[in-house]
């Protein structure tokens, strides 16, 4: 192997490297959150209350998209067209489901008295919840993207397509990971 060769094998890809910058931004913002949660939590007048079962199944919605989009990705590598583009369009249908879903359990919080304006622990959770949500909707938009890809052009396995789609598949987990963190931490905060 030659030494440009052994250079290209080992860098990073810039895409990848600027996707990993941000999802590191990503989680600093969140973390900020969680902690202004748990110091604002233990200053009192703290409304306690139980989560929606609509948030139970928002979170197996995103994890199924997780699946489906992994296995997108391996038939897409392993050249099984009708595989790599049924399993994309099924994810991007859960990732919309789980938007949806989201609305709806903010509707069920605000039924059972959990306001955004209201006590600071609803609103907590709707900022952290709602700022999710526009990071899925940053990934559903990727996703529509990678659709395109998929039945747009000619299908082929190249290197530029597959580092394309690992960015999608790379961010998608990422907030999959990111919801099951928020969703934990709020549910051992009750």
């Amino acid at each position: 192997m030659s030494q440009v060769e052994y250079q290209r094998r080992n860098k990073i890809h810039p895409h990848k490297f600027a996707l990993w910058v941000a999802m590191a931004s990503i989680i600093m913002m969140f973390a900020a959150l969680t902690s202004a949660y748990l110091v604002r939590q233990a200053a009192g007048n703290w409304l306690e209350y139980r989560m929606p079962g609509l948030f139970y199944i928002n979170t197996a919605v995103i994890l199924l998209s997780s699946f489906t989009l992994h296995g997108a990705y391996l038939g897409f590598k392993a050249g099984k067209e009708l595989l790599y583009k049924v399993l994309l369009v099924i994810s991007f249908i859960l990732g919309i489901a789980f938007v949806v879903l989201q609305y709806y359990g903010w509707m069920a919080l605000y039924d059972i008295g959990i306001y955004l304006t209201g006590n600071p622990s609803g609103a907590f959770f709707y900022m952290i919840s709602g700022l999710h949500a526009v990071h899925v909707l940053g990934g559903i938009a990727a996703l529509v993207v990678a659709l395109i890809h998929a039945f747009v052009l000619k299908f082929k396995v190249t290197r530029k397509r597959k580092n394309r789609f690992q960015l999608v598949l790379h961010y998608w987990h990422f907030v999959d990971v990111l919801w099951i963190y928020l969703f934990v931490f709020v549910l051992l905060q009750h």
